[in-house]
């Protein structure tokens, strides 16, 4: 017996494909925006606090301006970080059902908590963007809002990693089935979590050149946020590759073997490597060239984007072959397409793109806010 609950006698209304496809497309963008998130949250509580200091003022208003320019937008990524969130997790659902819902439930009071840490963040990230915007010191309160949000990760990543551990869960019900207990410890659930942490920071350069290329980005602000932007993503793309290289280490050697061997995730892997190639690049004509232009914005959004789906691509092969010998095959389900449905299904998604589109569109051609505010 594998541990998993017999399988859902309703049968899928759409191939495996299509809920994986749009399962991988939908997590690579909510995971750019975390990114975004984590490590922009870092760097504008980082340049808040220098702004408070004697070296940050010898830097004249450039610290705070761009701390600003960062604090000001958190929230709005964080709405598409629970937006672009939602969609993949119900198709996550939908496909691994009988792992997903077991370490939830098993973990079941930390996962409810995600809503009301989340909130909590929430809130927070809003006091720290207006003190930010006003030229205030607001530091702590974005520290307390990047602790909230490492936690929730944390729980998302040991929900990740318990289901795929069927071995521990009768154990762990027969401890206490109110939810209460973690799961015992994993050597694969750290590194994870650092992984996506620690990314941030990398993606949080990328970010800053892409702001540095827009409308009301003039003079010395412009130049602060490219070549320290630069910087950022220069440094840690060596270290992001490294820790990739930890996570594939820490998983079991059938499922590292399996991995390499698989052409679509060694391409993956490979794509990943060279996008992150890229933005070392990228990081270093920032710093050095100091481009004025939105030409390296555009190609830092696109490789950031690249990236994140290589990865996904990666670690959904990851868990579809951790899963597999232990006794699941996402692919071996009872599927009856309902052709008109999906068809409906995909011209609303269309249509919701195109709309999404022509918002972001009217946003990018709204008349531009200064973002000095010192």
């Amino acid at each position: 017996m594998n541990g998993f609950p017999a399988v859902d006698p309703i049968p899928l209304p759409a191939p495996v494909w299509l809920f994986k496809g749009l399962h991988i497309l939908t997590l690579g963008l909510h995971f750019v925006t975390v990114e975004m998130l984590l490590g922009g949250l870092l760097v504008a509580i980082f340049l808040n606090l220098l702004a408070q200091t004697r070296q940050g003022r010898s830097n004249g208003a450039d610290p705070a301006n761009a701390a600003a320019a960062l604090a000001r937008r958190l929230p709005v990524v964080m709405t598409f970080v629970i937006n672009l969130g939602v969609p993949p997790l119900l198709f996550a659902q939908v496909l691994y059902g009988r792992a997903i819902y077991t370490s939830s439930v098993l973990i079941g009071v930390y996962w409810i908590g995600v809503v009301f840490l989340l909130m909590a963040c929430y809130w927070l990230l809003y006091r720290f963007s207006a003190r930010a915007a006003e030229g205030r010191s607001g530091w702590w309160l974005g520290l307390g809002a990047l602790v909230l949000a490492g936690v929730i990760a944390r729980i998302y990543s040991t929900n990740m990693t318990l289901m795929l551990r069927p071995e521990v869960w009768n154990a762990m019900y027969s401890a206490s089935g109110g939810g209460l207990h973690l799961p015992p410890a994993d050597p694969t659930l750290t590194p994870r979590w650092l992984f996506m942490l620690l990314g941030g920071l990398s993606f949080a350069g990328l970010w800053m050149i892409w702001l540095s290329g827009g409308k009301n980005m003039h003079g010395s602000l412009q130049t602060y946020l490219v070549t320290k932007g630069g910087l950022l993503a220069a440094v840690m793309a060596v270290p992001q590759v490294l820790l990739a290289n930890w996570v594939v280490k820490t998983q079991a050697a059938s499922v590292q073997t399996a991995l390499a061997g698989h052409a679509v995730y060694s391409v993956a892997a490979y794509v990943w490597i060279g996008a992150y190639g890229l933005v070392l690049l990228i990081g270093l004509w920032a710093l050095v060239g100091k481009p004025k232009s939105i030409l390296p914005g555009a190609l830092s959004l696109a490789t950031a984007v690249v990236a994140m789906l290589a990865m996904t691509i990666y670690r959904d092969g990851l868990r579809d072959l951790t899963l597999l010998g232990k006794g699941y095959d996402v692919w071996q389900r009872t599927v009856v397409t309902n052709w008109s449905v999906v068809v409906i299904f995909l011209v609303v998604l269309v249509i919701g793109l195109v709309a999404i589109g022509w918002l972001i569109s009217v946003m990018m051609r709204a008349k531009p806010v200064s973002e000095k505010v010192v």
